[in-house]
Parts: structure tokens; sequence; C-alpha cells
């Protein structure tokens, strides 16, 4: 039993088994379906060599290591030491499970051996954990089973990105779900399956005894596809029970609103809710309610229209800015985070499943070579965490045996799993969607064909028909969005015209016989395209292929990641925008300023840029090929008339930021979760929330960060906050020892405000300093936005 597409017949079964009408079987029935992994076979393309480093990186992971928290919390001896990162930190084993996905996917792709060999040692140590826990229940949680036992008495205390005092525990078993699935779906594994049923039961018993309001309030705190594992359980199994969990780990706080077709994913965690989205997807494949499906198309048209960058990626600070305005996104050094589109993929594949719409695979297409491709570095096979679209910053990159991140554990998958998407087929079609050299055999016609090109460098793709049983079939060929004219077709060396064009697609029909060569030619043209906010922000792209400029590849401290807890983010210097090159045209005249260089297919040159140290222009590359540097992928625009006023507003905000920085010893940026959970925040109740587009923590307990201050050089305490709201009452702590008081009215005339406090003198030798905010005289506290420890005072 091999890879989803299995699981896709089991779901049509499924469905015609539960209640269908005879209409709705038919349309489960036909459904288009994906090909296996094992059926697909890359070849020679930066894909491959993506897949082949990434092959390398899984078996460089030392599988003992990753097993350590799960051994340890089933109370057996660990082989080997836990992992650093966030492997010892709180997220202990969410790369274990990760990796049993990563494998399974990679054993089907190549059919590697010592691939295989490593899952079922995975395996095998994690069912033997599952044994000694002898409840089902599989996980490395620290003291897991002491929150699980307090959930299931009904003792909750959920945060965004906690949960009974851990850190995602929710989401980290997510991990270990998905891995049990992929490992059965991908490789057959029986032990697997029997694993993640024992495993999806344990969870039935945890909540048995709470409500579905109690449920709900457990899914403040991430609990990643819960939903979609648990459906897919239900699809396996073709018991009902398992869809009953799954409606329930359904978080409607988000569902609620998609159904209606709104949108209020201003200021939420992008990731905390893409997952979510995938599984009330999931949910409706099984169920047939299409108000979830609805919901999920609402929820893609949002993010893909609204709120994502060229490149195809989403989120600046890990949250979803609002629509109107990607301020966040330019001025920011925490852009896209690979998560997000590794999962919006993953959504986009479903419903392209659903309804086979050709602006999905454009999205997808999009998304793969600018994100996902342009986030494995070619020669270490490191991942990137953060693709900054502020211009003049740079990537972070992975190592193997110091780097723990999520978008490692959904990094390891990217890059084994990209037959997925390439073609697709029904009884009657074969959908070639993506044009990445491979092969794919479909067993069910005796049809093997190849498709071999240089693309994108060359604008065209060969498919050559290697063998064939049944002949008699439509090839669906793409076409694209992006293509300049019209898309041209030849077989055997004659153009064919005789073809339907429809829906993003040319359908040939006829009798095709071994040997028949159909090449497809797609002439591409540069473009421009504008931030969606319509702000004066240009990204240049040729066909799909979005375009970058190297700047500089000097001042990248931590280009390869360290394991400390912000590793994943370029911490190096922050160069002014103002600084940087900035296209000097009226924008209907700014494709004037790029020229193809000679002899170097997709490279360009940029003229017409200032300031004119920029004379001699910057050359435009691919994105996915520029690594280990600073770049440009937006640039800012204006005509000579506005120049002079841009500058001048672009110095002065540039400057107070920069002076600020500039004497920061520590900073954490209140209710994200990243920097909170770098600076090991505690808290009692206490909640994050967004507004005047500024993230905060506020509440009626209390939250503490540790600040580092290794230099002994921090001489005052800095905390911005929101002054919207009358009557909050807050005291602020150093090292237990009051040192302030924080009383609001909403008096002030500025919603941002900050209070700079003088350091005591005996705590300023402190390298650790606990800064502590509470709320006073049964107040609500401020909302607190910012956190810093400066060397001396300064204001913003």
């Amino acid at each position: 039993m091999k890879d989803m597409k299995t699981l896709l017949c089991m779901t049509a079964v499924w469905v015609t088994f539960w209640s269908c009408t005879p209409s709705t079987q038919s349309k489960a029935i036909q459904k288009l379906e994906y090909f296996s992994l094992e059926d697909v076979r890359l070849l020679e393309s930066p894909f491959l060599h993506a897949q082949e480093l990434d092959k390398q990186y899984l078996l460089e992971l030392n599988a003992d290591r990753l097993l350590a928290p799960f051994l340890r919390e089933a109370g057996l001896k660990p082989k080997a030491e836990n992992y650093t990162n966030w492997e010892n930190t709180g997220l202990d084993g969410h790369i274990g499970g990760h990796y049993l996905s990563a494998l399974s996917q990679m054993y089907a792709s190549t059919g590697d051996q010592e691939i295989k060999n490593r899952l079922d040692f995975m395996l095998t140590e994690l069912n033997a954990c599952q044994q000694a826990n002898n409840n089902g229940y599989i996980g490395g949680v620290p003291d897991g089973k002491v929150i699980w036992k307090e959930i299931a008495q009904g003792n909750i205390r959920a945060g965004a990105f906690g949960l009974n005092d851990r850190w995602v525990p929710l989401y980290n078993i997510h991990k270990t779900y998905a891995g049990l699935r992929d490992a059965y779906l991908y490789t057959g594994s029986i032990e697997a399956k029997g694993m993640l049923i024992n495993m999806t039961d344990w969870m039935i018993e945890v909540v048995s005894q709470l409500s579905d309001e109690q449920i709900q309030d457990m899914l403040v705190s991430e609990h990643g596809g819960l939903n979609e594992t648990f459906a897919d359980v239900a699809a396996i199994t073709g018991d009902k029970k398992y869809l009953k969990l799954a409606k329930q780990f359904s978080h409607q706080v988000l569902l609620a609103p998609l159904i209606k077709g709104e949108d209020h994913l201003t200021g939420m965690h992008a990731n905390t809710q893409i997952p979510k989205v995938i599984g009330f997807q999931r949910v409706a494949e099984i169920n047939g309610d299409s108000s979830w499906t609805r919901a999920a198309r609402f929820f893609w048209e949002q993010v893909v229209n609204d709120r994502s960058v060229s490149i195809g990626g989403n989120s600046a600070y890990e949250h979803f800015h609002p629509s109107d305005d990607f301020n966040r996104m330019i001025q920011g050094t925490q852009g896209p985070e690979t998560c997000n589109t590794y999962n919006m993929l993953r959504l986009t594949r479903s419903l392209y499943q659903d309804s086979p719409n050709a602006d999905y695979i454009d999205y997808y297409e999009r998304a793969l070579y600018n994100h996902i491709l342009s986030s494995q570095n070619p020669e270490t096979g490191g991942l990137v965490y953060f693709t900054q679209m502020r211009p003049g910053h740079y990537r972070v990159y992975s190592q193997p045996q110091t780097s723990f991140w999520c978008c490692v554990g959904s990094g390891i998958e990217n890059h084994a799993k990209y037959g997925e998407m390439i073609y697709a087929h029904t009884k009657e079609a074969l959908y070639v969607n993506l044009f990445i050299p491979s092969e794919v055999e479909w067993k069910e016609r005796g049809v093997k064909i190849f498709q071999e090109n240089n693309f994108p460098q060359e604008a065209e793709t060969k498919l050559t028909i290697a063998s064939v049983a049944k002949g008699d079939f439509t090839l669906q060929l793409r076409n694209p969005e992006w293509i300049h004219g019209e898309l041209e077709v030849w077989i055997n060396g004659t153009l064919f015209t005789d073809f339907d064009a429809s829906q993003g697609y040319l359908a040939l029909r006829r009798e095709w016989k071994e040997g028949d060569e159909i090449l497809v030619k797609m002439p591409m043209k540069l473009h421009t395209e504008q931030l969606p906010d319509g702000s004066n922000y240009y990204s240049f792209l040729y066909g799909p292929i979005v375009l970058a400029a190297k700047t500089s590849n000097l001042n990248m401290p931590g280009l390869n990641a360290d394991d400390s807890r912000g590793g994943h983010i370029a911490s190096g210097r922050t160069i002014p925008i103002h600084e940087m090159p900035m296209l000097l045209s009226d924008t209907e005249q700014l494709l004037e300023n790029v020229a193809p260089i000679p002899g170097r297919s997709l490279q360009f040159q940029l003229t017409g840029l200032y300031p004119e140290k920029y004379n001699q222009g910057l050359q435009l590359i691919p994105f996915y090929t520029l690594h280990d540097a600073r770049y440009m992928v937006y640039f800012p625009q204006a005509n000579q008339d506005e120049l002079e006023e841009i500058k001048r507003k672009m110095s002065e905000k540039e400057e107070a930021v920069r002076q600020l920085d500039a004497v920061t010893v520590d900073i954490v940026l209140s209710g994200q979760q990243q920097p909170e959970s770098d600076h090991f925040v505690q808290q009692q109740d206490t909640w994050t929330g967004y507004m005047y587009d500024e993230h905060y923590r506020e509440g009626t307990g209390w939250f503490s960060y540790q600040m580092k201050n290794p230099e002994i050089e921090s001489s005052t305490l800095y905390v911005k906050y929101l002054d919207v709201d009358p009557l909050r009452r807050s005291e602020i702590y150093l090292n237990d020892q009051k040192v302030a008081d924080l009383d609001l009215d909403a008096k002030s005339k500025e919603h941002l405000n900050i209070l700079t406090i003088d350091i005591p003198v005996d705590i300023r030798k402190e390298k650790l300093i606990t800064v502590k905010i509470k709320s006073k005289e049964g107040k609500w506290m401020t909302k607190i936005v910012e956190v810093r420890l400066l060397s001396e005072k300064a204001t913003q």
C-alpha cells in the first residue's frame, strides 16, 4: 500500500460506503488522482540535485539522538544524548516526526535501501516506546504524561504558544502522527499503521471526558494539523469515530469566519492557521461538506492573492500582516517562513484535486521554484527559516548537527517529494502540470513517459512516449498564465493545432505510440510585479521565475547557524533602505532599464538606479540560484520628483531605528512566538493580540522574559506599549525587584508610547536579567509591545 494515491482511493470508498448518492459516488470515483512518488523519478535538474542533497542531510542526522526524547518519556534508556536547539528546550521530539515523513517520502522517491533501513529502525524504536507507555501514546514532550493527565481531567491552561506550561505539545505530537501516517502511506508499513491507530485511540481517551467547549479552549494552543491526521485515520480505517475526533479538533475560531467569507487573518500567527485549513479541507473530502471546502478555498484566495509576495511566501515575523500594508514585510528582517509555503503547497495540492483549476498549479509552480527550491543551499544542503524581502538582508542556513527548527523539519520533507505534483491523471487523461525533468509510469495503462528539458533556461520541454500498452488517452498539457503569446505543440516534428484549449490546459487526444515525441514551446517574457498593497516596490520575473540581485557578501554573521535558540535569524547589520538601490523611473518604463546579458541564459543587467554608486547597474539572476549573499528581490521605485521626499522620510525613520538598535543589548518582541520562546517566556493568565499593526501581550496575571546582558553593559530598561485602553495598571520587576509602575488611562494622543527605566546598579552586574510585568489592583495590564535592554538611554 503506497503513497497518498492509496489514501485518496480509500477516501472514495469511504465516501461511497458512508452516505453518497449515485451522482456523488461517481464524482468520488472519477476524482483526479496523483501518481505515487514511486511512479515518478526525477531526471537531471536542480530538483534532482536538491533531492540528493536532502538524502545526504537525512543520513547525516543521528537517529538515536532524534529518538532520545521518545525513549526518555517512555521510561526507557536513551541510546544517545538529545540533540540541542529546539530539541532540548521544550519541543523535544518534533523533528523525529518530520524525520519519519521525510524518510518515507525519500524512500518512495528514490527506492534507496539505506533510507528504508533508517526508517525501519525509527519505527522499531518508537514501537518499543509505545509498548512501554502501554496506552498508545508516543511522544517526546517533556513530562508529557503529567500534562496529558491534567488535560484529561479538564485542567486546561492554553495560550497561543503553550499548553499547560509546555511549548505547544499538541503541535509537537502532530508531527509524530503525521510521520506514522506517512510511513504507512508511502512505504506500506503495517507496523506504522497499527501505531498510528493506537495513538489516535489514546487521544480519543484523553478527550473522552471533555466537552466540545473544553476541546476548543485547548485548541487556542498551536496544534498543527491534528484534524487532518485524524481524518486520515478515518479514511484508513473506515471508522466514524475518527472523523468525529477530526471535527472536534477543528478550530471554530478560524473556521466559522471563513465559512462566512470573512477575513480575520490580520495579526494571526500564520503557520498556526494553515495546517488547520488543510484539515478543514481533508474533513470535507471525506464527509462532503461543501461549506468547509468553500472555507478552505476562501482562505487560500486571501493568502495567495492578498498576502503573498512574488516568491509565493507569506507572513512577516511569522504573522499575517494587513493585506493593505506590507511595510513589515519590507522593513522587517524576518520575512516569509518556509513552513508556511510548505503547508500552502499541501493545501494547494488538496484543493487542486478537488477542483483541477490551473490557477492552483500556477501558484504551486511559483512557490516551488522561488521559495521551496531556493530554501536549500545547493552546496551544503542547509535549510532556510526566514527568506527576507527586506532589500539588502540575507538568509541563514541550518546545519545537520546544530539546527532543529520547524523549517528544518518541513525542509527535509520539501526536497524529498518533488515528484508529487508534476503529473496527475484520471482514467482517460494524463495531466502534465510542471515542467520538471522526470519519468512517470502510468501503470494502469502500461504507459511510461519521459520529460526532458533545460527549463527555465530554455522555454520548452520534450515528452517522449517510452512505452505504451493502452495508447488511446488524452494528454493534458498545462498552458501557464505566464505564457507570452501562444504555446506551440510539435508532435514528431510536425506543428499540431488540433487541440482543445480550456481551463488552463491543452487537450491532445490521440492513439499514442511508443517513440512519439511531443515538443512544447512556451514563450516567456520579462515582467514586473508590484507589492499587493500597491506600495512602490517592484519585483522582476521572467515567466514564473523571480529574479533577484546580489548586493553584497559582507557582514553576514551566523550565515551557517549554530545551536542557539535564535540561530535561525539573520542578525547581521540591517542596512538602511535608503542606502539600497532604487529604481529611478516612472512605473511604465521600468522594463526599459533591463537588458539580457548576451550568452547568459536568464541573466539580465538592471540600470537606471539611484544612488550614483549603482551607475554600473546590478545583475538579475533567478532567485533560486542566489545564495550566501545579501540580496534584493523587491526594489523601491520613484520618479525624480518623488525621490527627495522619499529619501527624507526614509532617512528619518531608518535613523531612529538604527540609533535604537545601536544601543540595544537584547530585545523581545512581545506576543510573537519565536522572540518570546527564545527568551524563555513564562506567564500566567496572559494572552497575545494584535492592534494598530503591533503584536502585544496583556492579561490579568503576569509574564516574564530572561534577557541577556553578557557584557554587563545594560543601564536602561525600554518598554514600548500600546496606550489605547482605560484603567490599565501594571508593575515592572527586574530580578524580582520592583522598578516601576505603568498606569494608563488612554489619554495619550499617540497609540504607541515608550517607558524608559534606570536599571538598579546591583542588577546591571548580572548577565541574565529577568524582566517581569504583572497586573495590579485587579486591573488588566498594559498591552506590552516590546522590551529592550539598552546600554544607554534612548527614545524612539
